[in-house]
């Protein structure tokens, strides 16, 4: 019975550990397919791009300062980042059909959130703002940071921007 026991908890342990960080490792592997894929289009791989990235820097952040997160910060990150991302396109198309000011208006709420709810305040300030320095992408937010409180700000914001 032992002999049984021993492998199937060996088992269960291991498939826990596989589902860590899985809706993390799912939105940066879907990113990345879309990014290269010949078949997406350049904005759908800007965009794409841009989380992958971000993914990435987030892990390699948290690797760099010995931190220990656990699954639920990394996966919380990966949802309000791809939530952001999904929304501020959405509420700059709703904010382009307004007026041209409502559009710029929107791309402000999205950047400041980003720039003002820094999840590390990496000193790198360069590598951190290297989109919102880049005038010429779909999205241009900082690298540094926080998500969660990012994607509520900016929501909460462009919802009242909007009506």
């Amino acid at each position: 019975m032992k002999k049984f026991i021993l492998p199937l908890l060996a088992l269960l342990l291991s498939v826990t550990g596989v589902q860590a960080q899985s809706l993390f490792n799912t939105v940066r592997e879907n990113a990345t397919k879309v990014v290269n894929n010949p078949k997406s289009s350049d904005e759908e791989i800007q965009i794409n791009q841009f989380k992958v990235t971000a993914l990435n820097y987030i892990g390699m952040m948290v690797q760099k300062r010995g931190l220990k997160k656990d699954t639920y910060f990394f996966d919380s990150q990966a949802v309000n980042l791809a939530s952001f991302v999904t929304d501020f396109q959405v509420n700059l198309e709703k904010a382009r059909l307004i007026s041209s000011a409502k559009r710029t208006e929107i791309i402000k709420i999205y950047t400041d959130a980003s720039k003002f709810n820094p999840l590390f305040k990496d000193t790198d300030k360069e590598r951190a703002n290297a989109y919102v320095n880049d005038h010429k992408t779909l999205t241009p937010f900082s690298l540094d940071t926080d998500w969660e409180k990012a994607y509520d700000q900016a929501t909460t914001l462009a919802k009242a921007a909007l009506k």
